[in-house]
């Protein structure tokens, strides 16, 4: 038995410096490459679906050629195998690094659109924290705003509204609740935030309705119908809007911009053209 053992021991032993050789002679094979060749391994990782491989590579060009024109190109390529790997911090740092060192490069664009990727294929759910969507949101308008004539512009501006949506969406989610909770007053606040501060969302026409809701609950006649007017002036075609009008009528109401409040305020600044 002993004697067994002491096999097994010498053949792990080898094995553990084989292993140790065979990595020393990589490293020593991969030093041996010009900066094209091993671009041109990674790009063959990434055609074999082998991300995360690729991305080793790319990397290594940055290590032992860091001024070359295939460094800067590895390095996007990096930052893009990175992220097909759903490795978001390492790609956000490979894009960030290249903006970075190559703020007018051709691929500036690009790896600014893999940043905000890195946030915005994170967003999930509505009932989830949406830190996660702030972010996306913040790197989509850098993209809008600094590269507004590149190809990934268009897609980002419409990024940007989708993710604008589920903001909304999550304060309607968490309005819905208060309203059927009962807590009324709780409820308006939600509203009130999708109403103000996401207006283009597809998330208002429902808002203003939900708040003459909360409103008649609350025996707030004026501030309901001030939303009833708000929704006849800017939905007035909607499913929303024509609720609004059956539900304000069964209390004896109309859509009217009625006394003075924030409703009131809003309608008066759409007559004149300025809440749009």
């Amino acid at each position: 038995m002993r004697s067994h053992h002491a096999i097994f021991l010498c053949i792990f032993a080898t094995v553990i410096v084989g292993c140790a050789k065979l990595k020393q002679e990589s490293a020593v094979l991969i030093e041996s490459y010009s900066a094209k060749e091993i671009y041109d391994i990674g790009e063959d990782k990434l055609n074999k679906n082998r991300p995360e491989e690729a991305a080793e590579y790319f990397g290594e060009i940055e290590r032992l050629y860091p001024y070359s024109e295939w460094a800067k190109r590895g390095l996007i390529m990096q930052a893009f195998s990175f992220h097909k790997a759903v490795d978001y911090p390492n790609s956000r740092s490979a894009a960030q690094r290249y903006i970075d060192f190559y703020p007018a490069a051709e691929d500036a664009a690009y790896a600014q659109y893999i940043l905000a990727l890195s946030y915005y294929d994170q967003i999930s759910e509505v009932g989830r924290d949406q830190g996660i969507t702030f972010k996306a949101l913040q790197e989509l308008r850098v993209l809008i705003e600094r590269y507004p004539d590149s190809k990934y512009a268009v897609e980002s501006k419409a990024k940007f509204d989708l993710a604008f949506d589920y903001l909304a969406a999550k304060e309607m989610t968490v309005g819905r609740y208060y309203l059927q909770k009962g807590y009324y007053t709780a409820a308006v606040k939600r509203f009130r935030v999708v109403v103000q501060d996401f207006r283009d969302t597809a998330q208002t026409p429902e808002a203003l309705y939900r708040l003459i809701e909360a409103y008649l609950s609350l025996g707030l006649k004026a501030e309901a119908q001030s939303a009833g007017a708000v929704l006849a002036k800017q939905y007035e075609g909607s499913d929303w809007y024509k609720d609004s009008l059956i539900l304000l009528s069964g209390n004896g109401l109309k859509p009217e911009a009625a006394g003075d409040n924030w409703l009131t305020t809003i309608y008066r600044q759409m007559i004149k053209g300025q809440w749009l």
